[in-house]
């Protein structure tokens, strides 16, 4: 699309969720609109602010590319979390960019060789972090940042900013501390959580959500009825083995919410013939199981729906995962004590396998109380080793969330 002004034109994948209240600000200074799209709104806020100010605005997921005809740029911009993905890469004398590593392998001269250290950091971090791709001079562009490329000599090194990261708004939040009770808290974040909710259900196609039963998707599956006047379409896929089985849960807070409800139970033949499509859907390795299913429950609400709404993220938000508060903990005990007592404890540690520690907890675990005889095993032994190395709180983070700590010992 372009500018109202004709200066800018935009390629957009994604959603601007308060482009009805930029959109009524732009009103009040005389803009004229053709249409009712968010990408219309988006363009305007650019053309009155300039493209960093203008992307600000906008509360969203994209992956965007803006062409700027009056100072001959490009700039690629991806949405403050990185829920969008956007790559790109600078073969011969072309740059080439897209939202899927995909679209680039198309290109004629595309090159595939793996990059090495991004295997490394797949093999740390169970995927490859931004900036880096898996394939040798491909990038990410970084979430909550703008990427320009300028026709100047040097345009192979683009220029970037940042407009916002999660850092900063930790930060700003510690500064301004909630000033209400615990109660008061409750209100504010069921009240913003709705807000959201209701600004993300605006769609001129078929919605939905994926339903597991859990906290985090029961939440935006209650949230999004409260607003509907019609039963909420929700899918949960279901296997017959009980102990990867959530259909039972989904399944109960479907028929309290009173949602229209689908479920598909897959075999496990079925669930393996999803195994080589993966790469295909996403691109890059990608470590986490549940990719699994999220790819069988996408194509079954994709039957019935165009849009659906889910609970990731929430663990993120709300400090879901064990290792958050559990790092924050052993950091302020570790740290304390001499850097040399804690090598000394980790190197007693490690004196054992981890499969001569397993049978060590066997023979003794029923002498210990059972929330620890639960959690410990020869792997976590080796792991607690690692964190008590760990000479500042940065690498003790950074060993607890390792899947592998040396992949150069894989990737040479």
């Amino acid at each position: 699309m372009v500018s109202a002004s004709g200066r800018y034109v935009v390629v957009f994948n994604g959603e601007i969720y308060n482009f009805r209240e930029i959109r009524r600000q732009l009103d009040g200074t005389g803009v004229r609109f053709r249409g009712h799209s968010d990408t219309e709104v988006l363009l305007a806020s650019i053309d009155q602010r300039g493209v960093h100010e203008g992307i600000q605005r906008c509360a969203g997921m994209f992956a965007l590319a803006i062409w700027d005809t009056h100072d001959q740029a490009l700039y690629l911009v991806r949405d403050r979390i990185g829920e969008k993905p956007l790559y790109y890469a600078t073969p011969g004398q072309s740059l080439i960019f897209g939202s899927e590593l995909k679209a680039l392998r198309a290109y004629p001269r595309w090159d595939s060789t793996i990059d090495r250290d991004s295997l490394a950091l797949f093999m740390r971090h169970g995927y490859v972090p931004a900036p880096y791709a898996i394939y040798q001079g491909a990038r990410k562009v970084q979430p909550g940042t703008i990427v320009r490329f300028g026709l100047e000599a040097d345009w192979r090194d683009p220029t970037v900013t940042t407009y916002w990261t999660a850092e900063e708004a930790a930060s700003r939040g510690a500064k301004i501390r909630f000033a209400g009770s615990y109660e008061d808290a409750l209100v504010q974040f069921e009240s913003l959580l709705d807000q959201t909710i209701e600004n993300e259900m605006v769609a001129d196609v078929p919605l939905g959500a994926f339903l597991s039963g859990g906290i985090d998707s029961s939440t935006v599956v209650a949230l999004m009825q409260k607003r509907s006047l019609r039963p909420v379409r929700t899918f949960t896929v279901g296997f017959h083995e009980s102990a990867f089985d959530e259909a039972p849960y989904a399944r109960a807070v479907a028929k309290h919410l009173g949602t229209e409800h689908t479920e598909l139970f897959v075999t496990p033949a079925e669930t393996l013939a999803v195994v080589p499509t993966l790469p295909r859907l996403y691109d890059e390795p990608f470590a986490d199981s549940s990719q699994v299913p999220t790819a069988l429950v996408s194509a079954l609400a994709r039957r019935h729906v165009t849009v659906s709404l889910s609970g990731d993220g929430g663990d993120e938000l709300l400090g879901g995962y064990p290792r958050y508060m559990l790092g924050d903990r052993m950091g302020r005990r570790l740290l304390r004590i001499p850097l040399g007592g804690r090598r000394l404890a980790a190197a007693g540690l490690r004196a054992l396998s981890p499969s001569r520690w397993d049978r060590m907890l066997n023979l003794v675990g029923r002498l210990l109380p059972p929330g620890l005889r639960d959690n410990l095993s020869g792997d976590r032994i080796h792991k607690l080793a690692r964190v008590l190395d760990a000479p500042s709180f940065g690498l003790l983070y950074r060993s607890l969330v390792s899947h592998w700590t040396e992949p150069t010992e894989l990737v040479l």
